[in-house]
């Protein structure tokens, strides 16, 4: 796997598990525990998705006496979406024209 940012944010975010833990914390702080609760798996699993979370940037893991709570880094999201951004107005650009297309093909049909 590369180790740019990007890639590493995109790696991270392919898994269902990790994209629902970070849905979690977009409500706010929780400890592993917290964070393994709706998941049928261990905490050594939990503890491995929040693994490639930190790797990736997508969170921090704070220490508060004996608590360790994780938190959402939002930073690589805004990444994903600069990025898929580029490729927004190409895709409008093309579903635009697919439109104007399929009416003028729909006159045509209309007017034989």
């Amino acid at each position: 796997m590369a180790d740019d940012p990007l890639s590493l944010t995109f790696a991270a975010l392919a898994d269902p598990t990790r994209r629902e833990i970070l849905a979690r914390l977009a409500g706010g702080e929780a400890t592993v525990n917290e964070l393994a609760e709706p998941f049928d798996m261990s905490l050594q699993a939990v503890s491995k998705h929040l693994k490639v979370l930190e790797k990736a940037g997508l969170i921090t893991r704070g220490r508060d006496a004996q608590w360790r709570p994780c938190r959402l880094e939002p930073a690589p999201l805004v990444e994903v979406d600069r990025w898929v951004d580029r490729y927004r107005d190409r895709w409008e650009e093309r579903f635009t024209r697919l439109d104007e297309e399929l009416r003028r093909i729909e006159g045509e049909s209309n007017h034989e």
